[in-house]
């Protein structure tokens, strides 16, 4: 039984996903840590919401997984005059025909970009809500499935607040994950310029140099190795603890829900399938903690005053959570 493969293993899979990651990081440079967390959330079926200011390559990340996995790609701009059919679609009233037929929306992709989800109001936000949850659609009543694989990636600015509607506690919670982008380094920076200005008229996205290595089809397998990765029921009973252990802090005015608890599991689930395990271990619960987490708690007016962050909170219910010995 020493050559016997575990029951979920498939080594040609994991052998592209690290292609995958490689063709990423053609476009996306010097970001390995977001790209992983992206990915994380992909291989979960979960969504991801961006925080970096402008300029940072959040719209380039997502076309460049699009192009790596063969899937359909579709941007929407978030803008104040944004409805909400404008996001899902409507039915419109052909004459020659004189019945009604459905105009699909930008949300008929394998992957959306939400950009600057929170310049719309909470009406168009919402419009969202149903497709993250369910994969689906409702028009005139009709609902319709979307293809899989289908993963939001939803962006806003963390400094400039003027003219935009912050999200609704639920839409947040539909959220996989909350990724935040800060700038390069100064070498890959330098590699981002080289690459941006060599031989290139404007300032476009470029994707060129990343090539297909996944298809959906891959996606879909590699999302359901992940549901049947095994998680020991005491590694289960780490990432449940943590999460109580936010509604107990008393630097925060709200704690995660279960649905918290739920996120990391999943990803964690994620994090081992990456790293080429097919069991997770207390470190992939710590992995994913912050991004699951930070977007699903409150601050204290207090600990807000004194310029306290999410993250900062989270770290210390890390460090006094005990872990399950290995």
């Amino acid at each position: 039984m020493t050559d016997a493969q575990p029951p979920n293993s498939n080594p040609q899979l994991q052998q592209k996903l690290a292609l995958l990651r490689e063709q990423i990081g053609k476009a996306f440079v010097g970001q390995n840590a977001v790209i992983d967390s992206v990915l994380t959330a992909l291989l979960s079926g979960g969504h991801v919401l961006l925080e970096g200011v402008p300029g940072l390559g959040k719209t380039l990340l997502v076309k460049a997984i699009s192009k790596a996995v063969g899937g359909r790609f579709s941007r929407i701009q978030f803008t104040p005059d944004l409805m909400p059919s404008d996001v899902s679609g409507h039915a419109v009233y052909d004459p020659k025909t004189e019945t009604f037929r459905v105009r699909r929306g930008p949300v008929f992709a394998n992957l959306l970009l939400a950009d600057e989800i929170n310049r719309a109001p909470a009406k168009t936000q919402a419009a969202l809500l149903e497709v993250m949850q369910e994969n689906q659609v409702t028009i005139e009543g009709k609902s319709s499935p979307l293809p899989p694989p289908f993963m939001t990636v939803a962006t806003q600015n963390p400094v400039e607040h003027e003219g935009t509607y912050p999200l609704p506690e639920a839409q947040l919670d539909r959220f996989l994950f909350n990724v935040l982008i800060d700038y390069p380094d100064h070498e890959s920076e330098n590699q981002i310029v080289a690459v941006a200005t060599g031989n290139r008229v404007g300032g476009g996205l470029y994707t060129d140099a990343v090539e297909t290595v996944m298809s959906s089809d891959d996606v879909v397998t590699a999302q359901e190795l992940v549901a049947t990765t095994r998680i020991d029921a005491a590694v289960l009973d780490y990432a449940v603890r943590i999460v109580r252990e936010t509604r107990q802090s008393s630097g925060l005015r709200m704690g995660a829900g279960p649905r918290g608890s739920i996120s990391i599991v999943r990803a964690a689930r994620a994090a081992a399938v990456l790293q080429g395990r097919d069991f997770v271990t207390p470190d992939d619960v710590r992995e994913v903690a912050l991004p699951a987490l930070r977007h699903r708690i409150s601050l204290s007016p207090e600990l807000e005053i004194e310029s306290y962050k999410p993250d900062d909170i989270l770290n210390d219910i890390l460090q006094k959570v005990s872990a399950p010995r290995q």
